[in-house]
């Protein structure tokens, strides 16, 4: 008589990949056309910002303008309209992707420079520079904002990491508007009773690209070029990190190194654009979930994705803001509150500001 079959054994549990590595994502193709389009309407928006602004200028001017040539205010005009449309560029880049990077370390869909005080953290150190230790270097400028922007991220990880779960999605958000909010009022506390300080700082604050010029891009540029490497680099890593530390950790990612590298990531580059252009607010916000939401969540992608659509969306931004109030100019800061601000309130009410 055959003794009895053994029950079938249940399969092993495999730990699910991230969506990223899923078959479910945009394909390979889908992408790269996307990434091809988004560059030409870079082109495009390129062209529009040296061709439109308060003084009207002709094709002609624009070519013999950006060849360097002022000899009539038409075409010089035009050469202060290049170094500008680049410093727009390189800021939204720069800003879009520094949104990317917080919000896959946070696991929270309102992560952004300007919400979590990123941004008043920087312009808090620049004005204490220049109140106090009368602070005029552009490289000066540049290194102290970057302080403050990495003073103020590790300080609001260490606020939202306190007591039961660690750093939640909604203890972060909290944390971050809170310093925000208090960052800001110190802001205002230094520079009032110094109206030298105000009179120099004021339209910084507001964040804008006007007055750029070649050699302040060239100063911020190295800071730029290693953040930018450094989000590349924590790309896979921040797939992972959206299923969750364990979960991470049980493919085999490296959590908290990955965390530190998209942080510094995300410190340099939001920390230079703030340096050079001011606190600009909802570019990190808006572009990461608009890029996510066509193209899929792969970080690999979705980093330079997110770098030319910041890039895009911060000088047509720039175009509007000069179009629309000639023969004054509106700064770029405020037009891209004005577009962010409805935006933010539709992810507050959508997403539960639970996680991505």
């Amino acid at each position: 008589m055959s003794s009895p079959a053994a029950p079938p054994t249940a399969p092993p549990v495999i730990p699910a990949a991230p969506p990223a590595l899923t078959g479910r994502t945009r394909s390979w193709s889908v992408r790269a056309v996307a990434l091809l389009v988004l560059a030409v309407a870079l082109v495009l928006a390129a062209v529009a910002s040296v061709a439109f602004g308060a003084r009207g200028v002709t094709w002609a001017d624009i070519v013999a303008g950006v060849s360097g040539s002022q000899d009539t205010l038409a075409e010089a005009a035009v050469a202060q309209r290049v170094p500008r449309t680049v410093l727009a560029a390189v800021v939204g880049a720069a800003l879009g992707v520094s949104g990317a990077l917080l919000q896959g370390i946070s696991r929270n869909p309102l992560a952004d420079p300007g919400i979590f005080g990123i941004n008043n953290g920087a312009a808090l150190a620049v004005v204490i520079g220049m109140s106090f230790f009368g602070m005029t270097s552009p490289y000066a400028y540049i290194w102290v904002a970057l302080l403050g922007a990495a003073v103020t991220a590790v300080f609001v990880y260490l606020v939202g990491s306190l007591g039961r779960g660690g750093a939640t999605p909604l203890k972060l958000a909290l944390a971050g508007a809170a310093t925000s909010i208090a960052l800001s009022s110190l802001v205002s506390a230094v520079i009032l009773p110094r109206a030298e300080v105000m009179d120099s700082f004021r339209f910084w604050q507001i964040g804008g690209v006007g007055g750029a010029a070649f050699d302040t891009i060239a100063r911020v540029a190295p800071f730029l070029l290693v953040g930018f490497l450094l989000a590349l680099i924590s790309a896979r890593g921040l797939d992972s990190l959206a299923l969750g530390d364990e979960m991470a950790r049980g493919l085999g990612v490296k959590v908290e190194r990955t965390r530190i590298i998209a942080g510094v990531g995300a410190v340099l580059l939001c920390g230079g654009a703030t340096a050079v252009a001011g606190p600009i607010a909802f570019i990190g916000l808006v572009v990461p979930h608009l890029c996510r939401m066509v193209y899929g969540p792969d970080h690999r992608w979705l980093l330079p994705l997110s770098a030319v659509t910041g890039a895009v969306l911060l000088t047509i931004s720039d175009v509007v803001g000069r179009v629309i109030a000639r023969p004054e100019e509106l700064e770029v800061g405020i037009v891209t509150a004005l577009v962010g601000a409805p935006f933010f309130i539709v992810v507050v009410r959508r997403m539960k500001v639970r996680a991505l």
